[in-house]
C-alpha cells in the first residue's frame, strides 16, 4: 500500500490497534494454558485463541500488501523467549502434542512430524515480535510484520494447530467404545 491517504491511515491504526489487542489476548491464553491449571478446558482455550488469531490474520491477509516507508526494519530488541511456554504446553499437551503434517499442500505434500507446543509458541513469537513494533507506536512496521509473518509463518502454522484442535476435542468427545454406544443407540431408541 503506497502512500496511504488520511482515510487509510486511519483504518491502518484501527486495524493495528485491534490486531494488537487479539496479539495480547492470545499471548495471554496461551500462557495461562501452559501454566497447567486449566485442566479440561485446556483445548477449547486453545482452540477459541487459535480460532480469533486466525480470523486477525485473515484481515491481515485480506489488505494490500503494507509496505513500511523505511528500507530496513528497525530492531524491535532482542527475540521473546518462548521456550519455557513451549516447554510447559508440551508438558500439558503430553500425550497429544504430536502430529502429521503437510509441508505445503500445494508445493510439497511430503509428510513431517509436527508438534502443537512448538506451533503454539512459534506463533506467539512472530505475533509478539509485531507487538513490540506496536508499542513503540510504529504502526506500519507492526501491520508490515503481522501481514508478512502471517503469510509465511504464524498463519500456516495456526492453520495446522486449529486442524488438531479440532480433531483432539471431536476424538474426546465423539469416540466412545462400542457398548457406550449401543446403550445409548437403544435409550435413544426405547424412551
Amino acid at each position: 500500500m503506497a502512500d496511504p491517504t488520511p482515510t487509510e491511515l486511519t483504518d491502518l491504526t484501527r486495524l493495528a490497534d485491534a490486531t494488537a489487542a487479539e496479539v495480547r489476548d492470545y499471548l495471554s491464553s496461551v500462557t495461562e494454558v501452559a501454566t497447567g491449571r486449566m485442566d479440561s478446558t485446556a483445548l477449547s482455550v486453545l482452540l477459541l485463541a487459535v480460532s480469533q488469531t486466525l480470523l486477525t490474520g485473515a484481515r491481515l491477509g485480506a489488505v494490500d500488501d503494507i509496505v513500511p516507508a523505511r528500507r530496513f526494519e528497525p530492531d524491535a530488541g532482542p527475540d521473546p523467549d518462548v521456550d519455557p511456554v513451549r516447554t510447559s504446553l508440551a508438558n500439558v499437551l503430553e500425550g497429544l502434542d504430536d502430529y502429521a503434517d503437510v509441508v505445503d499442500p500445494l508445493t510439497n505434500a511430503k509428510l513431517v512430524r509436527g508438534a502443537l507446543s512448538d506451533d503454539l509458541a512459534s506463533i506467539a513469537a512472530d505475533l509478539e515480535h509485531g507487538l513490540r513494533h506496536h508499542e513503540r507506536g510504529d504502526v506500519t512496521e507492526a501491520l508490515w510484520w503481522w501481514q508478512f509473518s502471517y503469510l509465511s509463518s504464524w498463519g500456516p502454522r495456526a492453520t495446522a494447530a486449529l486442524r488438531v484442535l479440532q480433531s483432539l476435542l471431536a476424538h474426546l468427545r465423539l469416540d466412545v467404545d462400542a457398548e457406550t454406544a449401543a446403550d445409548a443407540e437403544f435409550d435413544a431408541l426405547h424412551p
